[in-house]
């Protein structure tokens, strides 16, 4: 973008990929920060706060409950297949991080994945501190599997939360020859600050996105368009096709 030359492939062997919520938006998956403000009609602050939950835990459990069936009703749309296959077929160090708690990342094929906010099908219990898979919901107040408590919480990182796992993220972040972030606002941080670091670090950066994201400036190449069509032309040419 800009005077940037464009990328060159073959100095690249370590990859850390960013995806958003637009990679999901071709699956039915509603993006998170709506124009009107309002996420599922509801307000972040109302839904997606420790104090929301501490406020009016029928409200939360009720709208995560929502978003766990609409997860999985979502299937994986030609971008997840795209990054699946490169996760396959890539030689070199490779991590997608994303910032969706949906599975659409897992259930296209791809196994080298980071949820840094959570994941829609797990929970979290408050009383022994275990984490399980969870398909059913949590509006009748379930019981822990572990320790048998009725202190189970959505495991997703709220707002004021601290993102999971973000010293191994830096660790990839360090490593990686090309930084590639795919359909992402640039707004929510720390995920905004990790073009900057990947470039301190050293690393070529490629935008994937429906339009310029805020901290389009910071990346040495932009490419628009639909993730469904981007993402799979950018996999095709990396892996030589």
């Amino acid at each position: 973008m800009g005077d940037m030359p464009e990328i060159d492939n073959t100095s690249i062997r370590n990859i850390v990929i960013l995806t958003g919520a637009g990679i999901s938006a071709e699956s039915g998956l509603r993006t998170f920060r709506a124009d009107d403000g309002l996420w599922e009609d509801h307000r972040v602050e109302d839904v997606a706060t420790p104090a929301a939950f501490a406020r009016d835990p029928e409200l939360v459990q009720r709208f995560y409950d929502m978003r766990r069936e609409q997860v999985m009703a979502a299937e994986p749309n030609a971008a997840h297949l795209a990054l699946a296959r490169l996760d396959r077929d890539w030689p070199g160090d490779l991590l997608i991080v994303t910032q969706n708690i949906d599975d659409l990342h897992e259930r296209a094929g791809a196994g080298r994945v980071l949820h840094m906010h959570g994941e829609a099908l797990s929970v979290w219990c408050l009383a022994c501190d275990a984490r399980h898979a969870w398909r059913d919901g949590l509006i009748d107040n379930p019981p822990c599997p572990a320790c048998g408590g009725r202190a189970l919480r959505p495991d997703i990182v709220w707002f004021g939360e601290m993102p999971y796992r973000m010293d191994e993220i830096y660790g990839a972040l360090r490593g990686a020859d090309l930084f590639v972030s795919i359909g992402t606002s640039g707004a929510v941080y720390p995920a905004a600050g990790f073009v900057q670091a990947a470039r301190e670090f050293g690393a070529r950066a490629l935008e994937l996105n429906l339009e310029p994201s805020q901290g389009s400036a910071m990346f040495h190449e932009t490419r628009l368009g639909p993730a469904s069509e981007t993402v799979p032309q950018w996999v095709a040419d990396l892996l030589g096709d």
